[in-house]
């Protein structure tokens, strides 16, 4: 889990950025959205937040957008520290703002993170309400190929069977690209995996090691 952690880092979040330079008009890691958003919007938030919590809402990403874009700029202003974007994209008025997690995301911390997403949202529509804001959960490989993506700590919470939303593999770097390059970005990682492979393997006992003393 921790080196999924690195990687997404310092593998994952640097290719991203070379391959979706270009593509978008930014293309920015770690980005930070100033934190102030409406009261109206804070409150919509909750709603939100509270409904797929109870199981008395599904997530649907487009009514939620919608209903936080109605509040935006309605009541007093707020300030909040808002956690940095991993990968923000723009391209003409629209802003992508995806989430990259590991393979494997745990139930945890999953409702945080979703709020997370929505203040996102709701700051930004707060400075311009005529931007169309997307977020994204994007997760680099599907560790169950061939068969689909299916994890069930993100039930409840994200509409996992749409791709607009849910970016897993394939979708989420042609999406970058604007194009298919999935299939050329395997065989690079294949390549410098197999030109690395003694380098990799003492790395690991290195680590072991360390480790078991």
């Amino acid at each position: 889990h921790s080196l999924s952690t690195n990687f997404g880092t310092a593998i994952f979040e640097q290719a991203a950025k070379e391959i979706a330079d270009g593509v978008f008009d930014k293309v920015r890691l770690q980005h930070k959205i100033k934190g102030t958003f409406s009261s109206g919007a804070q409150k919509a938030i909750a709603e939100i937040m509270n409904g797929l919590s109870s199981g008395k809402r599904e997530p649907n990403h487009v009514e939620e957008i919608t209903q936080i874009s109605a509040h935006a700029q309605l009541g007093k202003p707020i300030t909040k520290r808002l956690r940095s974007v991993d990968i923000y994209l723009t391209r003409g008025n629209s802003v992508f703002l995806l989430d990259l997690k590991t393979a494997k995301p745990n139930v945890g911390g999953f409702e945080k993170h979703k709020q997370d997403m929505l203040e996102w949202v709701a700051a930004i529509l707060y400075g311009n309400l005529d931007l169309d804001v997307r977020t994204v959960i994007a997760i680099p490989y599907n560790p169950y190929e061939p068969k689909p993506y299916a994890r069930w700590t993100l039930r409840g919470m994200l509409e996992i069977t749409n791709q607009n939303q849910l970016m897993v593999g394939r979708e989420f770097w042609n999406f970058l690209a604007g194009k298919d390059v999935y299939s050329d970005l395997l065989h690079c990682f294949k390549n410098v995996g197999y030109h690395m492979c003694q380098e990799i393997d003492d790395y690991f006992k290195r680590i072991g090691k360390r480790r078991y003393r």
